[in-house]
Protein backbone atom coordinates (compact mmCIF):
# COMPACT_ATOMS: atom_id res chain seq x y z
CA UNK A 1 0.00 0.00 0.00
CA UNK A 2 1.11 3.40 -0.81
CA UNK A 3 1.52 5.81 1.29
CA UNK A 4 1.25 9.39 0.06
CA UNK A 5 2.87 12.32 2.37
CA UNK A 6 1.27 15.64 2.37
CA UNK A 7 1.98 19.24 3.49
CA UNK A 8 -0.53 20.98 5.43
CA UNK A 9 -0.81 24.26 5.58
CA UNK A 10 1.11 24.78 8.87
CA UNK A 11 3.63 23.24 6.88
CA UNK A 12 3.12 20.22 8.81
CA UNK A 13 3.35 16.41 6.99
CA UNK A 14 0.59 14.09 7.36
CA UNK A 15 -0.31 10.90 5.41
CA UNK A 16 -3.52 10.64 2.84
CA UNK A 17 -5.26 8.05 5.84
CA UNK A 18 -4.70 10.97 8.61
CA UNK A 19 -5.29 14.23 6.12
CA UNK A 20 -9.00 12.98 5.10
CA UNK A 21 -9.87 12.80 9.15
CA UNK A 22 -8.33 16.40 10.00
CA UNK A 23 -10.30 19.63 8.24
CA UNK A 24 -8.51 21.62 5.82
CA UNK A 25 -9.01 24.58 8.36
CA UNK A 26 -10.19 24.70 12.39
CA UNK A 27 -12.94 26.46 12.96
CA UNK A 28 -13.36 28.25 16.66
CA UNK A 29 -16.42 27.89 18.58
CA UNK A 30 -18.77 30.30 19.09
CA UNK A 31 -18.25 31.61 22.70
CA UNK A 32 -21.60 33.10 22.97
CA UNK A 33 -24.57 34.95 21.35
CA UNK A 34 -23.71 38.61 21.03
CA UNK A 35 -26.68 40.56 22.52
CA UNK A 36 -28.48 43.53 21.61
CA UNK A 37 -26.78 47.15 22.48
CA UNK A 38 -28.38 49.38 24.34
CA UNK A 39 -27.75 51.83 21.52
CA UNK A 40 -29.53 49.29 19.15
CA UNK A 41 -32.24 49.10 21.83
CA UNK A 42 -32.77 52.76 22.33
CA UNK A 43 -32.96 53.54 18.45
CA UNK A 44 -35.39 50.82 18.44
CA UNK A 45 -37.56 52.96 20.84
CA UNK A 46 -37.33 56.11 19.04
CA UNK A 47 -37.94 53.96 15.86
CA UNK A 48 -41.17 53.40 17.57
CA UNK A 49 -41.77 56.52 19.16
CA UNK A 50 -41.57 58.75 16.22
CA UNK A 51 -44.28 56.01 14.61
CA UNK A 52 -46.31 56.28 17.33
CA UNK A 53 -46.72 59.72 17.59
CA UNK A 54 -47.23 60.19 14.01
CA UNK A 55 -50.34 57.97 13.50
CA UNK A 56 -51.85 59.36 16.52
CA UNK A 57 -51.52 62.90 14.65
CA UNK A 58 -52.86 61.59 11.91
CA UNK A 59 -55.50 59.79 13.76
CA UNK A 60 -56.30 62.52 15.84
CA UNK A 61 -56.75 65.12 12.62
CA UNK A 62 -58.91 62.36 11.06
CA UNK A 63 -61.47 62.67 14.37
CA UNK A 64 -61.44 66.44 13.75
CA UNK A 65 -62.70 65.86 10.02
CA UNK A 66 -65.05 63.68 10.65
CA UNK A 67 -66.77 65.75 13.32
CA UNK A 68 -66.33 69.04 11.49
CA UNK A 69 -68.44 66.64 8.45
CA UNK A 70 -70.76 65.27 11.16
CA UNK A 71 -71.67 68.88 11.91
CA UNK A 72 -72.02 70.15 8.85
CA UNK A 73 -74.63 66.77 7.96
CA UNK A 74 -76.49 67.94 11.02
CA UNK A 75 -76.77 70.81 10.24
CA UNK A 76 -77.80 71.08 6.67
CA UNK A 77 -80.50 68.35 7.72
CA UNK A 78 -81.82 70.39 9.93
CA UNK A 79 -81.58 73.63 8.07
CA UNK A 80 -83.97 71.32 5.21
CA UNK A 81 -86.71 70.63 8.38
CA UNK A 82 -86.72 74.03 9.63
CA UNK A 83 -87.49 74.97 5.69
CA UNK A 84 -89.92 72.18 5.33
CA UNK A 85 -91.57 73.64 8.96
CA UNK A 86 -91.30 77.09 7.57
CA UNK A 87 -93.50 75.79 3.98
CA UNK A 88 -96.26 74.29 5.99
CA UNK A 89 -96.51 77.05 8.09
CA UNK A 90 -95.75 79.94 6.08
CA UNK A 91 -93.17 81.05 8.90
CA UNK A 92 -90.08 80.08 10.82
CA UNK A 93 -90.22 78.19 13.95
CA UNK A 94 -89.43 80.04 16.98
CA UNK A 95 -87.35 77.55 18.28
CA UNK A 96 -86.03 74.03 17.20
CA UNK A 97 -88.28 71.89 19.43
CA UNK A 98 -91.54 73.16 17.06
CA UNK A 99 -89.63 71.95 14.42
CA UNK A 100 -89.59 68.67 16.04
CA UNK A 101 -88.27 66.89 19.39
CA UNK A 102 -85.16 64.98 17.90
CA UNK A 103 -84.06 68.25 16.37
CA UNK A 104 -84.34 70.12 19.76
CA UNK A 105 -82.57 67.13 21.51
CA UNK A 106 -79.84 66.14 18.31
CA UNK A 107 -76.43 67.15 19.98
CA UNK A 108 -73.21 68.10 17.91
CA UNK A 109 -70.38 65.72 17.69
CA UNK A 110 -69.16 67.42 20.76
CA UNK A 111 -71.97 66.43 22.75
CA UNK A 112 -73.35 70.44 22.39
CA UNK A 113 -76.66 71.27 21.40
CA UNK A 114 -77.38 72.98 17.95
CA UNK A 115 -78.07 76.53 18.40
CA UNK A 116 -80.83 78.06 16.42
CA UNK A 117 -81.70 81.76 16.50
CA UNK A 118 -84.66 83.03 14.39
CA UNK A 119 -84.33 86.43 13.02
CA UNK A 120 -88.09 87.37 13.19
CA UNK A 121 -88.66 86.88 17.01
CA UNK A 122 -85.63 89.22 17.98
CA UNK A 123 -85.48 93.24 17.94
CA UNK A 124 -82.17 94.41 17.23
CA UNK A 125 -79.10 92.50 15.59
CA UNK A 126 -77.59 92.22 18.86
CA UNK A 127 -77.60 88.59 19.35
CA UNK A 128 -77.01 87.75 14.97
CA UNK A 129 -74.34 85.86 13.57
CA UNK A 130 -71.99 88.54 12.44
CA UNK A 131 -69.05 88.44 9.53
CA UNK A 132 -65.85 90.43 9.74
CA UNK A 133 -67.81 93.65 8.88
CA UNK A 134 -69.98 93.12 11.63
CA UNK A 135 -72.96 92.42 9.36
CA UNK A 136 -75.30 89.77 9.92
CA UNK A 137 -74.33 86.23 7.66
CA UNK A 138 -77.78 85.63 7.18
CA UNK A 139 -81.12 87.59 6.88
CA UNK A 140 -83.75 84.43 8.03
CA UNK A 141 -82.67 83.23 10.82
CA UNK A 142 -78.89 81.72 12.34
CA UNK A 143 -77.74 77.89 13.11
CA UNK A 144 -74.81 76.43 14.05
CA UNK A 145 -73.01 74.40 16.28
CA UNK A 146 -70.71 75.79 18.69
CA UNK A 147 -67.35 73.74 17.58
CA UNK A 148 -64.92 71.73 19.91
CA UNK A 149 -64.17 74.17 22.33
CA UNK A 150 -68.42 74.92 23.48
CA UNK A 151 -68.12 78.24 23.38
CA UNK A 152 -69.21 81.26 20.75
CA UNK A 153 -69.80 84.78 20.46
CA UNK A 154 -71.71 86.44 17.58
CA UNK A 155 -68.97 87.88 15.71
CA UNK A 156 -67.31 85.03 13.83
CA UNK A 157 -63.98 86.56 14.41
CA UNK A 158 -63.95 86.35 17.75
CA UNK A 159 -61.15 83.47 18.83
CA UNK A 160 -64.38 81.70 20.77
CA UNK A 161 -66.16 81.57 17.58
CA UNK A 162 -63.27 80.50 14.93
CA UNK A 163 -64.32 76.70 15.40
CA UNK A 164 -67.70 77.44 15.23
CA UNK A 165 -69.75 75.12 12.41
CA UNK A 166 -72.24 77.91 10.90
CA UNK A 167 -74.71 78.57 8.26
CA UNK A 168 -74.07 81.56 6.54
CA UNK A 169 -75.75 83.52 3.39
CA UNK A 170 -78.79 82.03 4.66
CA UNK A 171 -77.86 78.75 4.00
CA UNK A 172 -75.70 79.18 0.43
CA UNK A 173 -72.61 78.12 3.21
CA UNK A 174 -72.39 75.83 5.87
CA UNK A 175 -69.12 74.60 7.22
CA UNK A 176 -66.68 76.27 9.44
CA UNK A 177 -66.37 79.71 10.85
CA UNK A 178 -63.17 80.32 9.79
CA UNK A 179 -63.11 79.74 6.30
CA UNK A 180 -66.54 82.04 5.92
CA UNK A 181 -65.59 84.56 3.89
CA UNK A 182 -68.41 86.43 2.58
Amino acid sequence: MDVQTLITASGSRTTASTASRVPARRRTPVRGVRGVTLVELLLGVLIVGVLVTMSIATYSSYTAKTSTGQAISDISMIQAAVSQYAVDNQGLPASLAEVGAQYAALRDPWGNPYQYLSHADVNGKGQFRKDKNIVPINSDYDLYSMGPDGQSVPPLTAKPSRDDIVRANNGRFVGVAADYDP
